[in-house]
């Protein structure tokens, strides 16, 4: 096999990930996606005497470049920042295949090893879900988003599970093909192989649609309206008067009230005014909501905005802490959701899971420069303070609420630990705007119906600029509304008390394969001192 052959492998395998990706590709090209990646890995490996040690990487990451580009290139719209996205994601998946690769390579004859993949992507998503700069948009289980009925199994092991399923049914198949093409193994090994890596792809999605199918709402329901204003983030909605797009929402809302109890939710960063939260009582915009709601005491209300606390000057200082320069103190800046009733108490949460490049920057102490590059989407800019414990609004005895803002969406641990705090219902609040009418909106909020099968709850989702919608508990999304379009919806949502298996236990995949990984890793790089001594 000649080099130019090895990338044309990667191009074919970067086109198999990009058209398997939500909205309009189909998810059964992921269970081939890896297969000219691993090819590409196990040539290297028999003819290693002709390729560097860091072959794999450079021949796999035009795969990674490509997916990347061709399913997140909408980023593109906001800023040309995102070409650092997809290069540095690209090379992260690259730095994996090496990884697997050197740990093979060390630790295995041929034939051998394949499975160390598994575990060694699963632990690389597991990071990436973990760390400052996460971009886990293309964690391979969000690529079943659309077609959500052959992973409601997620119940049990989220979207890594998804990842793991991806990844043992591309193994299968591989060694099935490879075993054929270099005639290394009987026909019955090889059709043992390739009839495993099918059974994999099809009792899942069937046992996954039993569950679908008999999966049946407990009668739980509270009223929701969800708001979705149709601003201009980079113009409208930070030029209007504060005051007038707090009316659009709220005016949007009192078409559709009924008298009866209703959670309404507003996008984020609807409220434009500077809040300080030691003086919210000097808030015209809350006092403006709070006269909406005496008129409409029914009204229970979870809106978006930008708030500031002012630092003691004897605390320690967060890396996101600012300095008030006429003012002389520090303070910190939040993405912050409030939820107000008809009572005097406010309840805040802060946006805790941050949007690398826009809210957050890896600028502590020599990396303070890297502030200047933070991305300015229309609303905040720089790194932001974050809530130290976020959990649920209590909106009564029965009901508690998960104010889930924009991009904590994406986080499938983070929502569950809503649920052990007993949220028994999510209200995503968000700005899609900045993307334009491109694949990126949409693909958010497929993502919520991988929430909803993880965490067994409805999901109320308002957008500025669309899509808002309605999620029920087994993902099936209702009343979506149009992008670009002023519009308001409401729907009867059920609580659930329940708490799945994977609400319980998180990213217990990740966890294992982490812990499975450093074990892999560390015999590796010890066997392969050994091998260079000679000792072994």
């Amino acid at each position: 096999m000649k080099k130019i052959h090895l990338l044309i492998l990667s191009v074919l395998s970067g086109v198999l990930f990009s058209i398997a990706w939500p909205q309009y590709g189909y998810p059964a090209f992921l269970f081939t996606a890896f297969i000219p990646l691993l090819i590409i890995e196990d040539y290297i490996f028999r003819n290693r005497e002709n390729f560097s040690r860091f072959s794999v990487f450079f021949y796999t990451y035009p795969a990674f470049l490509i997916w990347n580009v061709l399913t997140t290139w909408w980023v593109w719209n906001s800023t040309p920042v995102a070409t650092l996205a997809w290069t540095l994601n690209a090379m992260f998946m690259g730095i994996v295949m090496n990884v697997y690769h050197l740990s093979r390579r060390n630790l295995y004859q041929q034939n051998y090893g394949y499975f160390m993949l598994v575990f060694l992507w699963i632990t690389f998503e597991y990071i990436h879900l973990n760390w400052g700069i996460t971009w886990t948009w293309l964690n391979l289980g969000n690529g079943f988003a659309v077609h959500y009925t052959w992973i409601q199994w997620y119940e049990y092991t989220g979207t890594l599970g998804g990842t793991a399923w991806v990844l043992i049914i591309n193994i299968f198949l591989f060694k099935a093909l490879n075993n054929l093409l270099l005639k290394q193994s009987t026909k019955r090994k090889i059709l043992i192989d390739a009839i495993v890596g099918v059974s994999l792809i099809i009792i899942p999605i069937s046992f996954s649609n039993i569950i679908y199918y008999g999966y049946e709402e407990k009668e739980d329901p509270i009223n929701v309206i969800v708001t979705q204003p149709n601003l201009d983030p980079y113009g409208e909605q930070y030029s209007l008067p504060p005051a007038d797009v707090i009316d659009i929402n709220l005016n949007l809302a009192k078409s559709l009230i009924d008298g009866n109890p209703t959670i309404i939710a507003a996008p984020e960063s609807t409220i434009q005014e500077n809040i300080w939260e030691q003086n919210l009582d000097w808030s015209s915009t809350l006092k403006q909501i709070k006269a909406f709601i005496q008129e409409n005491p029914e009204a229970k209300i979870i809106i978006g905005a930008s708030t500031y606390i002012r630092l003691n000057e004897d605390e320690e200082l967060p890396n996101s802490a600012r300095y008030h320069k006429s003012g002389k103190f520090y303070y910190d800046h939040f993405n912050t959701a409030f939820y107000l009733d008809s009572t005097e108490n406010i309840q805040i949460h802060h946006k805790s899971k941050l949007t690398p490049g826009v809210e957050y920057m890896p600028s502590g102490g020599i990396f303070s420069f890297l502030e200047h590059f933070a991305i300015d989407l229309g609303g905040s800019v720089g790194s932001l303070g974050v809530s130290k414990n976020p959990g649920p609004f209590t909106v009564d005895e029965n009901t508690k609420v998960a104010p889930i803002i924009c991009y904590e969406s994406i986080f499938g641990e983070y929502c569950t630990d809503f649920v052990k705090q007993g949220a028994n219902l999510f209200i995503i609040i968000t700005n899609d705007g900045w993307w334009g009418n491109t694949p990126g909106h949409r693909q958010h909020l497929l993502f919520t119906s991988l929430r909803a099968i993880e965490t067994r709850r409805c999901m109320g989702r308002s957008a500025n600029t669309g899509i808002s919608s309605f999620t029920n508990q087994r993902g099936d999304i209702s009343q979506a509304t149009n992008y670009w379009e002023r519009d308001v919806i409401k729907q009867e949502l059920n609580l659930n008390e329940k708490i799945t298996f994977y609400a319980q236990f998180g990213d217990y995949f990740g966890r294992v394969s982490a812990f499975l990984s450093v074990i892999f890793i560390l015999l590796s790089v010890v066997f392969g001192i050994r091998r260079k001594k000679g000792l072994i």
